[in-house]
Formats: structure tokens, C-alpha cells, sequence
């Protein structure tokens, strides 16, 4: 483990990773991370050996791959994101590397916006008034998602915007494979040169929001990306994940009612910004107008999240259009009531705790799925409770107590 001397350190943050520990170093001057990884690798031989490298800014990887992405390089930004979804020591560690000096660049570009505005006093977040607006979507199957975000994007980037898109989509449980199919069913907004598509398997995440998401994120922003949308699987409880990494948490939902309606979780809609009724063309405008009376009249009993905005209900079609201008405007107004109070520096800033508790947690799987005396008990006690000799809750605790009471 590396020592840290210096007086004026900001903080530490320590991430296991499988064959090794990862030390991240930075300082209140300057973004300084240094990172010391071990892991394990294939000679020219075929054996095993182990490796050890110290991963800094000046990594040739690193390097290469910062310069292209602010240079707005889609293959730069392609190739940053698969690397923060590598589960390899060393690209993980270069993924954490790349994100540290992207940060330091969107605060330095939102530094010279706000110099050049005199909008807003400095603030930790001072790309904010003229920086990126992240939005959610979330919807059940049917609802449109897709075709909305093909609708929304075009309109989006005929108005001089850079769009991402970062869709989820499920992985199959028995062969972990996926089908990745969102750019086929946005057939005009994926060759947009303006536009960026990005689908990733949700590899069995609960709410289909990856791990790396919030990486990608920061990522298209330092690509010069001012909108991001991120579309999600499904609709349920762990979809609450989404509306911890964006500004504005959009729920989109079809023509329908009753029992095709009940399996929306209250949670998810208490948590909606906007409820947009999609599909709201042809035969079925009654239908939109009835549900969109229904839901206004449903957030009349949900306890409001925000001091300064009411969540709100629009109809609109993505096949016609009709309605997209002005739900746009009522994103935009959010934005900028939640800039004006406060609200939206300090959901980012809360945000970003979120998500380190988040990686912790699932470091911490990893190392205690990896650690040895685990592992050599693990396929024993599953079978015993599968076979319903002993309890789940007996040997869960018999794997922590071996994992707590033994080294690796």
C-alpha cells in the first residue's frame, strides 16, 4: 500500500479489487491520483506471473484516451466507457485515472463559462448554469421509451444540442447475453452526427442501471455533451437508481389504465420530475387525456420532493410530435428553478456519496465472492440449504465468519 505524507490531503479512498489493492490519491491543489495495482497476467511462456504497476495521469493509455475524448472523439469516448466496464484490475484502475483528470477538465471548462457570464458565483459546481442537463427515463415495456428518445433527440440536436444517449438494456439470466438492439429502433438518431449512443447489457443490475453509468456520464460530458439521456429497464423499486445519478427524472407511460397500470409502483412515480403520457395520437388521444387527468389528480396526494417544483403530467406523441416543444420547455423551466434555489447543486453533490457507497458495496461482494476460504466452502453450504438441511440465514453466517475470522 502506497503511504500518503502529504499535509493537505482532500481524501482517501481505498477499492479492493480482485487480485489486488487500489490506493486513490488526490489533492485539494490538483487532481493527483496515483494508483498501485497488482494482478495477474499470461507470460510469452503461457505461465502465470504476478504484475504490479503504478497507474498516473501520464499513462500512455491514459493520455491518449483524455486528449481524443475532449477533442470530442467518438471512439475516444467508446473506448473510455468500455473501460470503466472492465472488470480488469488494470483497466479499472486506468478508467479511475481518465475520470480524475475528466472531472478536473468539466470543472475547468465550467469555470470559464461562468467567468465569461458573471451568472452565477463560484460554486462546487460551477458548470452547472451553462453545463449539462442530465435526464432519466423510465417506463414500462410498450410505453415508447425508445421512440420517444428518437423523437426527443432529433428535435434536441436541430437546435444545436450534443445528445448521449445511455440505454440499458436486460441481460439474459441464463446466458448473461444481450441483445443490444436500442440504435436499431433509433434508426435516424444514431447516425446524427451530433448524437451518441451507447446501449449496455444491464448484466443482471437490478433497475438495468450498470455500474458504469454514472462514469459514462461525467464521460459524454467531457466529450462535449450537453444533454444526457439515460433510459432504463423496466419499472421497479431498484429503479429508484436512476433518479440518484440525474437532474431530472422523467417516468413515461402509455394509454393505458387499470390493471395494465398496476404493476407501476407507487415509489416510482413519488420520485418522477415529469410524467409524460406517451403515444397520445389516433384512436387512442381519449385515452392519453383520460390517464393524464387521472395522474394529475393522483400527485395531488403524493408529498411533494421539491420546495420549488410540482411535478407535472403532459401528453405528447413521438409519432406526430405533437406535445415534444413543450415538454422541453418544462424541463428547461425545472432546471432553472432548481439552479436558482440550490436544489440542483446539492442533488449533485448528494449524488456523488451515493454512488461511492454504491461501488463500495459491490467491491466488497467481489472480495468477499474472491476470498479463498469462501470459495472452498461456498458450492458445500449452497447445496446443504438448496437440500434444505440447513437455513440460508446459518450459512451466511458461517461464510462471514470465515471470511472476517481468516486472511486471503
Amino acid at each position: 500500500m502506497n503511504i500518503i505524507t502529504k499535509s493537505n490531503l482532500l481524501k482517501l479512498q481505498c477499492n479492493f479489487i480482485k487480485q489486488g489493492l487500489v490506493s486513490f490519491h488526490g489533492t485539494s491543489q490538483k487532481s493527483a491520483i496515483e494508483i498501485k495495482v497488482d494482478y495477474k497476467m499470461k507470460n510469452k511462456e503461457g505461465m502465470i506471473e504476478n504484475k504490479s504497476e503504478m497507474i498516473s495521469k501520464e499513462d500512455e493509455t491514459v493520455q491518449k484516451t483524455f486528449h481524443g475524448l475532449i477533442k470530442g472523439e467518438r471512439s475516444s469516448l467508446a473506448k473510455s466507457i468500455t473501460m470503466c466496464e472492465s472488470v480488469h484490475p488494470k483497466k479499472k484502475a486506468q478508467a479511475q485515472v481518465l475520470l480524475a483528470e475528466v472531472l478536473e477538465y468539466n470543472k475547468k471548462k465550467g469555470r470559464k463559462r461562468n467567468a465569461k457570464s458573471n451568472a452565477l458565483p463560484m460554486t462546487k459546481h460551477a458548470s452547472l448554469k451553462h453545463g449539462t442537463f442530465r435526464i432519466g427515463l423510465s417506463g414500462p415495456p410498450g410505453a415508447g421509451k425508445s421512440t420517444f428518445i428518437e423523437a426527443f433527440g432529433k428535435f434536441l440536436t436541430e437546435r444545436k444540442h450534443k445528445v448521449a444517449v445511455l440505454a440499458v438494456d436486460p441481460s439474459s439470466s441464463t446466458t448473461g447475453g444481450s441483445l443490444l438492439g436500442d440504435k436499431t429502433r433509433m434508426p435516424e438518431l444514431s447516425v446524427d452526427a451530433n448524437a451518441y449512443i451507447r446501449p449496455s447489457p444491464s448484466s443482471g443490475t437490478l433497475g438495468g442501471v450498470t455500474r458504469s453509468t454514472n462514469e459514462a456520464i461525467v464521460l459524454c460530458e467531457g466529450a462535449g455533451y450537453d444533454t444526457i439521456l439515460v433510459e432504463t429497464v423496466g419499472v421497479g423499486q431498484s429503479e429508484f437508481a436512476v433518479a440518484d445519478m440525474v437532474d431530472l427524472f422523467v417516468l413515461i407511460l402509455p394509454p393505458a389504465g387499470g390493471d395494465e397500470l398496476q404493476g407501476i409502483k407507487k415509489g416510482i412515480v413519488e420520485v418522477a420530475d415529469l410524467i409524460v403520457i406517451n403515444k397520445s395520437d389516433g384512436d387512442l388521444v381519449a385515452a392519453a387525456r383520460r390517464i393524464q387527468m387521472e395522474y394529475i389528480s393522483a400527485l395531488k396526494f403524493i408529498r411533494r420532493r421539491s420546495k420549488v417544483w410540482k411535478p407535472k403530467v403532459r401528453r405528447i406523441s413521438s409519432k406526430t410530435k405533437e406535445g415534444i416543444e413543450d415538454l422541453w420547455e418544462k424541463m428547461k423551466e425545472y432546471r432553472n428553478l432548481s439552479l436558482e434555489s440550490g436544489e440542483l447543486e446539492t442533488k449533485r453533490m448528494n449524488q456523488q456519496k451515493i454512488w461511492m457507497w454504491s461501488h463500495i458495496k459491490h467491491e466488497i461482494i467481489d472480495i468477499f465472492k474472491n476470498h479463498s476460504h469462501v470459495k472452498d466452502k461456498v458450492d458445500t453450504l449452497e447445496k446443504e440449504v438448496s437440500l434444505g438441511n440447513i437455513t440460508p440465514g446459518y450459512a451466511a453466517d458461517t461464510l462471514l465468519s470465515l471470511f472476517k475470522s481468516k486472511k486471503l
